[in-house]
């Protein structure tokens, strides 16, 4: 992953993590050994899901800037499948407390999403391209001197 990427995750993944270790911590005092289990699987599959999400995007917007609204629509809607799929496959499972796994996974999403609007917000980008060409020559506006 690029520096500029990374510097882009760091503010996100950060809180996300942080929320996360308290999740399991709280679950594991709630709902013992299970519930870490849950809340631990939840946070990861959050952070896995919109981390991947993220890094789509952002090689969108390089590549191919005029798909960028289409393709955040798109994975959005393909995180979502793919969380019911997970929960459908792990529905009757013995293996992690499925409360604090869907608590946890909200609440690390929703932690991811305001971080996320937060280092927008706070990121300088530009609306010029400074690594464009520059012509000497003035533009042409259609008038005729």
């Amino acid at each position: 992953m690029p520096s500029n990427d990374a510097r882009n995750l760091l503010p996100i993944a950060v809180p996300t993590a942080a929320t996360g270790v308290a999740a399991v911590a709280v679950s594991a005092v709630v709902a013992g050994g299970k519930g870490a289990v849950g809340a631990a699987v939840g946070v990861l599959l959050s952070m896995l899901f919109m981390g991947l999400g993220l890094y789509v995007l952002q090689w969108t917007a390089k590549t191919l800037p005029q798909l960028f609204q289409a393709m955040a629509m798109m994975l959005y809607v393909a995180q979502l499948l793919l969380l019911m799929i997970f929960v459908a496959l792990f529905r009757g499972t013995s293996l992690f407390s499925a409360r604090a796994f869907a608590i946890s996974l909200v609440v690390a999403t929703v932690v991811w999403m305001a971080a996320q609007a937060r280092a927008h917000m706070k990121s300088k980008i530009f609306y010029v391209d400074p690594d464009s060409e520059k012509s000497e020559k003035p533009e042409k506006t259609g008038h005729t001197s």
